[in-house]
């Protein structure tokens, strides 16, 4: 969807790349260590803003080609995924990426990018929204410095 066609007083859009990165779960904290070497991944008022999943699995088989060799049957590891958005930088993206392969436990990493848009919030709006989580008793993944 063109970002000329999303359009709100709620909102603004910002053109950039979803990076989506499938990781052992042991090693997912230093691959975004070392994404946040190459950018902030600033998202509006904040920074370091990933998204890992719930551990899942994920599947190979080795065909011999490449450093390993070949597997006889499917092989499956224990692995997150790991997720950000960068700004439209296209250097950005790469230097992100070639941080992602030096940083992978893997030969072969799997490595999603895409291109997409991205929502911000229109500063001062919901300022007294009872939903909000500064104007409710606090849950518990409130940090303390905001409760």
């Amino acid at each position: 969807m063109p970002q000329s066609r999303l359009t709100s007083l709620r909102f603004t859009t910002e053109p950039g790349y979803r990076v989506t990165v499938q990781i052992p779960e042991q090693s997912a904290e230093k691959i975004v260590t070392e994404v946040l070497t190459v950018d902030a991944l600033k998202y509006g008022d904040y920074d370091s803003v990933a998204f890992k999943t719930a551990l899942g699995t994920q599947q190979f088989r080795s065909l011999g080609s490449g450093r390993n060799a070949p597997t006889s049957a499917i092989v499956t590891v224990p692995c997150v995924e790991v997720s950000f958005f960068i700004s439209d930088t296209k250097d950005t993206v790469k230097r992100i990426v070639e941080a992602i392969y030096a940083a992978h436990p893997y030969e072969e990493p799997v490595i999603f990018v895409e291109t997409c848009l991205r929502t911000l919030h229109v500063r001062g709006l919901d300022e007294d929204n009872p939903i909000k989580f500064w104007n409710s008793p606090p849950s518990d993944w409130v940090p303390e410095e905001h409760q």
